[in-house]
């Protein structure tokens, strides 16, 4: 079980230190309370080998998302335990071992201490704590289900991270293979083909075409490769420069849409993402028009956002909320009429998170059965392109073998 040291006050004004054995932070903190001392600070013991960490200069700066998560859990524990709000903030940035998301929580902790709601505090640090998160805070504040939406968030932090690693480690692997076939090609066209090449210029004979493209294209390589890597950079600089552009977001994310396959799993995790905020929200207590506006700005796609722009616009004017999300032509009839017999049945809250359930399996297998497709295409791709080299410079040899025989 592991052990807490806890340093406190008695109601009498005295100062306390003490360890104590706890199953958690929440159980440790409410026996110390029971106690009748009111704990300033409470870190757990770390014994043996394991205590020893290695601090790296420039690293364990960035806040991650896992880490947002954890603290969501355990404040959403330490409120429903009763613990006060500063006093929560204060033992969970004592105990953050992230510099720079312990100065974070410093921070919050000193804006509610002067008087600024929660989600105002947290406001302030947009890179850590985005819209959905403050204004589902705010929601809670306002309700007095802190600990209810807090722990709803961290779900949903948890299941959108989820989706992101499984698309991410599915990217992953077939971008490897190809980084590594450009370098392959390269280090043949760079040193191989030009062994051949001094070797077929004794031959006396006119090399097969496929073999005189390859060596054009290994001095062209080897005279213009500043060129070439010029380019690419210029180009990706360029389509980056584009990206950055609302009409360049508009129409690469288009684009994106409608790549196969790869288009497809896009559109359904957009759809998990989009269903599984709104349901999120609303079932939190936030308003609808209030909840899609930010849906919008996290739906991570321009041609996405237009639509429940579109739609908000629409739901303001009397509209229902699945007519114009059909019109959009990007979500699919079935979920149109799920939000529409969630929006007549008063539940809508509830078939937006079944929707989000059942598109978030969607995206796994679609996922796993894209990983098991592009495999053997990488193989047959990397075969292809290094085996054609190879065929193409072994070429002339066959011809003089052929020639050779007759």
């Amino acid at each position: 079980m592991p052990t807490f040291a806890y340093e406190g006050r008695t109601m009498s004004g005295e100062v306390k230190k003490g360890v104590i054995d706890a199953p958690n932070l929440a159980s440790a903190t409410a026996t110390i309370r029971r106690q009748q001392i009111v704990p300033s600070s409470i870190t757990e013991k770390k014994m043996g080998l394991g205590s020893i960490q290695l601090k790296i200069p420039g690293l364990g700066k960035v806040i991650t998302t896992k880490e947002v998560v954890v603290f969501t859990r355990m404040f959403a524990t330490m409120i429903d335990a009763g613990l006060p709000l500063v006093q929560c903030l204060e033992i969970l940035s004592s105990q953050q071992e992230n510099k720079e998301f312990k100065k974070v929580l410093s921070d919050v902790k000193a804006s509610v201490e002067g008087g600024s709601t929660f989600a105002d505090a947290l406001k302030k640090h947009p890179k850590v704590f985005d819209d959905l998160y403050v204004n589902l805070v705010a929601a809670g504040e306002v309700g007095g289900i802190l600990d209810t939406i807090l722990n709803r968030l961290s779900v949903f932090m948890e299941k959108n991270e989820k989706i992101k690693n499984a698309i991410k480690g599915a990217m992953t692997y077939p971008a490897a293979v190809i980084i590594v076939a450009l370098i392959i090609v390269t280090g043949l066209l760079v040193f191989v083909v030009p062994i051949f090449e001094d070797m077929f210029s004794d031959f006396g004979k006119a090399l097969p075409l496929p073999t005189q493209i390859v060596i054009n294209l290994s001095d062209w390589l080897k005279s213009y490769w500043y060129i070439l890597l010029l380019s690419l950079v210029g180009v990706g600089y360029g389509l980056k420069k584009y990206y950055g552009t609302v009409r360049g977001r508009v129409v690469m994310d288009g684009v994106f849409l409608k790549i196969p396959v790869f288009g497809d799993l896009l559109r359904k995790t957009a759809i998990a993402r989009f269903t599984r905020t709104l349901g999120t929200m609303l079932s939190s207590g936030v308003p609808i028009l209030e909840a899609l506006e930010v849906v919008a700005k996290t739906a991570g796609n321009k041609v996405i956002e237009a639509g429940i722009i579109k739609s908000r616009t629409a739901l303001s004017q009397g509209k229902t909320f699945a007519e114009p999300l059909g019109e959009t032509k990007i979500f699919p009839g079935m979920v149109t009429q799920m939000i529409s017999v969630g929006e007549s049945s008063g539940s809508l809250d509830s078939m937006l998170n079944k929707i989000a359930d059942f598109y978030e399996e969607e995206v796994e297998t679609a996922v796993s059965a894209l990983t098991s497709l592009i495999e053997p295409m990488l193989m047959v791709f990397l075969g292809v392109i290094v085996g054609g080299l190879v065929i193409t410079m072994y070429l002339p040899i066959f011809q003089l073998a052929g020639a050779a025989g007759g």
